[in-house]
C-alpha cells in the first residue's frame, strides 16, 4: 500500500476492491500493530462503502435502461456507449 493512499472517494470498483483484499490478505497474515489494524480496518470499511456505492449506482442504471420513458417495463437492453459504467 503506498504511504498516502488515494481518495476512496475517486477509486474505481477494481482499485477500490484491489486495496481492500489487498487489506484483508494483510490482516490475516497477522503480525500488525494494533494501531495499522485499527487503520487497515478504518481503511477497509471505507473501501467497502465505495464498492456497495458503484455497485448501486450501477444497478441503478441498469434499472433504467430496462424501463421505457413511461416506467413501463421494457425487458432487458444493452448499455449503450452513452452509459459508460464509472468503473
Amino acid at each position: 500500500m503506498a504511504d498516502q493512499p488515494a481518495d476512496v472517494a475517486t477509486l474505481s470498483y477494481e482499485a477500490a476492491m484491489g486495496e481492500l483484499e489487498a487489506i484483508v490478505e494483510r490482516l490475516e497474515k497477522g503480525n500488525v500493530p494494533l494501531q495499522e489494524s485499527v487503520n487497515f480496518y478504518e481503511r477497509g470499511v471505507a473501501l467497502k462503502d465505495r464498492c456497495d456505492q458503484l455497485l448501486k449506482e450501477v444497478e441503478m442504471r441498469v434499472e433504467r435502461v430496462r424501463l421505457k420513458g413511461d416506467g413501463a417495463p421494457a425487458g432487458t437492453a444493452p448499455l449503450d456507449e452513452a452509459d459508460e459504467i464509472p468503473f
